[in-house]
């Protein structure tokens, strides 16, 4: 079971995303990672996701052209947004969490 302080840093890494959506994350996770598995863990998935639904943006942008672009934009936000808070509950109640639609490129 992890400690208190690394399910609240954990947790800090997603809800610092919502203010700063790389840098945040990625001073968390550093100084953390080789300190805690848990952190750690929670920092590959965080960019994991952060990479994937980029991918994601990019393909609903090009999709615009053909109108459908719109509509899936949309739902991208609104699955980055509901997954993010997720995440960060999940951390903090010391559960690893794993992101739906996330390529597991970071491991």
């Amino acid at each position: 079971m992890p400690s208190n302080d690394e399910r609240l840093l954990a947790a800090a890494i997603y809800v610092s995303s919502f203010f700063t959506v790389f840098i945040g994350p990625l001073v968390i996770w550093l100084i953390k990672k080789n300190d805690s598995p848990f952190v750690d863990h929670h920092g590959k998935e965080y960019f994991n996701f952060l990479i994937s639904y980029g991918v994601y943006g990019i393909i609903s942008a090009i999709l615009m052209i053909v109108l459908i672009g719109i509509v899936t934009a949309w739902i991208v936000g609104i699955l980055a947004f509901v997954f993010t808070i997720v995440a960060a509950i999940k951390a903090y109640e010391g559960k690893e969490y794993h992101i739906p639609f996330v390529f597991r490129l970071i491991r």
